[in-house]
Formats: structure tokens, sequence, C-alpha cells
């Protein structure tokens, strides 16, 4: 369980988080929602350890990490999958994934096989140079190292972002198998339509505060939703 409260954080000189409460329970699907500048990426880097938050706890599990380094994070069971793929570009697939698996959290073989189970194309190409595949493979790779570390909690920061309508169809899929198979996620993703299509609950940011909270049912009827996230 992931529980964030009070949170402030900063983005260089500007105060870009304040006050900022959150839950995502065991087993949970949970959207951050918001246009560009709101202040979700800074709160999922102060999540994952790569902001230190001005103010504010982050409880992962019963244990405060609002204080350690994205390493000490990761091996607390928190994986994190930022914006822009961030995969090893001269290694090959596998040995993304392998890499991946140092927290020790669970046997590699078997995380290795739940990562090409989820996502075939993966195993295909198990021995391409990472730095050769498209976005959207690429995308699945980097959700696939966060999931060698074997997580309690999966943060997604913007999976959708500059990928075709196909290949987001095949990435969400994946998303929504694994919260099916049991796994906590948190999601920041503009894209309001797709994230209320699959989440369970879905907190809305502007100006660095949480100003709507609610199910996708209940964010769909709101008015301010409707005209600022869904068109």
């Amino acid at each position: 369980m992931l529980t964030v409260s009070a949170l402030s954080a900063s983005y260089g000189a500007i105060r870009a988080v304040t006050d900022v409460d959150l839950e995502v329970r065991d087993g949970a699907f949970v959207a951050v929602l918001g246009s560009n500048g709101a202040g979700k990426s800074t709160t999922l880097r102060s999540i994952a350890g790569l902001h230190r938050p001005v103010r504010g706890s982050i409880m992962l599990d019963g244990t405060e990490i609002s204080r350690l380094k994205l390493h000490q994070v990761i091996r607390r069971g928190l994986a994190f999958v930022p914006e822009g793929r961030m995969v090893v570009a001269p290694l090959t697939v596998e040995e993304n994934l392998r890499l991946s698996a140092y927290a020790g959290r669970g046997r590699e073989g078997d995380l290795l096989a739940r990562v090409y189970d989820l996502f075939p194309r993966l195993k295909e190409r198990r021995a391409q140079i990472a730095g050769l595949m498209s976005g959207g493979e690429q995308q699945m790779l980097a959700i696939g190292r966060a999931l060698m570390t074997a997580p309690s909690m999966l943060v997604l920061d913007e999976p959708s972002m500059g990928l075709a309508p196909a290949i987001v169809d095949l990435v969400f899929a994946a998303i929504v198998e694994l919260h099916r198979q049991g796994q906590a996620i948190l999601l920041v993703e503009q894209n309001a339509a797709i994230a209320l299509s699959v989440v369970d609950y879905a907190y809305v940011m502007k100006r660095g505060e949480i100003v709507l909270r609610g199910t996708p049912a209940e964010l769909r009827g709101s008015p301010e939703v409707m005209e600022a996230y869904l068109g």
C-alpha cells in the first residue's frame, strides 16, 4: 500500500506540488490526471526517490520512503517507469531485463517468464539491440524492466506518450492484465479518456494540488473534468 500525505515538492526554484494526499491500496489501479505542468510527474518522481520532497510523508507498505534514493525505494518494492522509455540502448532486450533483476526480490527465471508472457513481442525480439527497437517496443521493455524487480507497487508516468493508437492499445492491454493479476498500479496519464476506462479511482491535479478525486463514473460526471480533460 502506498500513502502520500501533505506532500510538497519543488522543481528547481518552483514549488511544483503543494499538500498532495493520495492513496493506492494493495491491488488497486489508480490514476493521477491533469494537464501539462499540473505537477503529476513531480509527484511521481518524489514518490520514486528522484526528488527530495520539501515536506510530507510517503509510506510504502508501512515504511517511510520519502528520504530514500531510487535504488533503495526499488529494493523496498516500488518500481518506477518514467517518461522517455528508459532502456540501456546498447544491450539486447534480454540483457536489459536480466540487468533489472538486481533487486533480488524474486527468481530471475520466473520474472523473465512473466514479462515474456505479458509481452510476447519482447520474447520474439529478446536478442535484438534495445536501441534499435520501435518506440512502442521500448515502452514494453521499460515496463518489463520494472517488473523484473518484482514490485509490490508499479508506478507509470505517461506510458501512452508518443505512441501510435494501436501500440497504446497493446501497452494498456498489458497494464490491465497486470492489474487483473493483482498488481497495484499508480498511473500518470494525460489521456484521461483511456485512463478512466481502466482504473478503479483517480485524482485530478491542477497547479500542483489535487482538485478532484473519485471513481471513473464520478469524474466523468464532473463538468470540470469533461471540459478540461475529456473535451
